[in-house]
């Protein structure tokens, strides 16, 4: 298992200020006012969605809940993908080019604010000048960007960046027609965090401007750049994103770097109950904490869907027919465990018998959620003359964890 993900004590100390709480020992009352401000919005973000399409980030009340709770939440998602993305170039050409990104949707910058706190640690990117923009509908939630970007920069005494804040609706905007298209105006990083299932609400086929709308994005890409779409992790959206790989890659604009092993239609689509998402281990500031105890939440893990794609084919991990991605956690049965697995060959379920346990396949009984794994051997046998529905790993297997998460 991966390290527990913390933010940085920059961003702590950045959010304290601009949300005026500390978040290390916040006083009972703010938390109870921003606890109001944060139930509002899950109640928005997973049972009306609808009112989404509204300019719900023009509130104070929820503005603020959000960049006190939400957005450290985000952040941290996005920058657990920055970390999952490959190296950058380290050829003399591209150590003084600008690293540039741009946050579709930002809200109040969760994915520009991510980005610049991420930088001063990234292996070959501390040195090279960090270029951002951020689109939203949202004037006040682009003030709110702009506080959090320089108040971060003063407080962690960051080196020079440059952030440009534009006021669009991505949702009427032709803004991606209009765009310099030079190679040097490519993007290294497009974020769409918790935006795109947001968008196209009210059409009467939300897919295909979606998929139009990506497709723009990733003609804005650098070469060896990478689009990240990051989705609440709920059945519908989770559905909806994994609708949007498939014609994506139907349409042939783009590869998936990660978290699918292979370029198939989507398995988890099959069946009407199945659907894909991410858990990431973390340690939450005390603030989400408490907010958590007075809302009723439970924010102890990141959980959220998502997909990076990339226009050069690289991809998270060799594609073998033997490598797979655990898409469940390790459910402990009498007698065996079991998890459901991902990868070119389908979704199968897969599981370890007690007594068929080994010392090379002992690795399965640690699986979990995102792992790769590369399984030698996977059986199934005959039951009432018909292939069995569950795999299972047999005691000469041989089972390695390639990637933790």
């Amino acid at each position: 298992m991966a390290a527990l993900a913390r933010l940085s004590p920059p961003i702590l100390q950045t959010l304290s200020r601009v949300a005026g709480v500390d978040y290390a020992a916040p006083e009972a009352k703010t938390a109870q006012e921003i606890a109001r401000g944060v139930a509002a919005l899950f109640f928005l973000f997973t049972r009306q969605r609808d009112g989404l399409a509204g300019p719900y980030l023009e509130r104070d009340d929820l503005r603020r809940a959000y960049v006190a709770y939400y957005l450290p939440v985000n952040l941290a998602k996005v920058q657990s993908l920055l970390k999952e993305l490959p190296a950058w170039p380290t050829d003399p050409a591209s150590a003084g080019r600008p690293f540039r990104v741009l946050d579709i949707g930002s809200g109040p910058g969760t994915a520009v604010l991510a980005v610049l706190d991420w930088m001063a640690a990234a292996p070959n990117l501390s040195a090279r000048p960090l270029e951002c923009v951020a689109i939203d509908r949202s004037p006040m939630a682009l003030g709110d960007c702009a506080c959090l970007w320089e108040t971060y920069r003063s407080l962690a005494r960051a080196p020079g960046g440059q952030l440009r804040t534009v006021c669009e609706d991505v949702e009427r905007t032709s803004l991606w027609r209009r765009w310099d298209r030079r190679s040097s105006e490519s993007f290294d990083v497009i974020v769409l965090a918790n935006a795109l299932g947001e968008l196209f609400i009210s059409a009467r086929d939300p897919l295909a401007p979606r998929v139009a709308l990506v497709s723009s994005l990733l003609d804005l890409l650098d070469p060896a750049g990478t689009l990240m779409i990051i989705e609440p992790a709920l059945r519908d959206t989770s559905r909806a994103l994994h609708r949007l790989r498939d014609r994506l890659l139907e349409d042939k604009v783009c590869t998936v770097y990660s978290p699918c092993l292979h370029e198939q239609t989507c398995p988890a689509l099959v069946k009407v109950e199945d659907w894909c998402h991410e858990e990431r281990q973390w340690v939450p500031p005390p603030i989400v904490s408490v907010i958590d105890r007075d809302v009723g939440l439970i924010k102890d893990a990141l959980k959220f869907s998502y997909l990076l794609l990339r226009k050069d084919g690289r991809t998270i991990v060799p594609r073998r027919t033997d490598v797979y991605r655990v898409v469940s956690e390790l459910r402990k049965m009498k007698g065996e465990k079991r998890v459901w697995l991902c990868n070119e060959t389908g979704r199968p379920e897969v599981g370890l018998l007690d007594r068929m346990r080994s010392e090379t396949n002992a690795p399965f009984e640690a699986l979990h959620r995102g792992a790769i794994v590369k399984i030698d051997q996977i059986v199934r046998g005959q039951r009432k003359g018909r292939e069995a529905t569950v795999g299972r790993i047999p005691e000469s297997a041989t089972v390695e964890v390639i990637r933790s998460v």
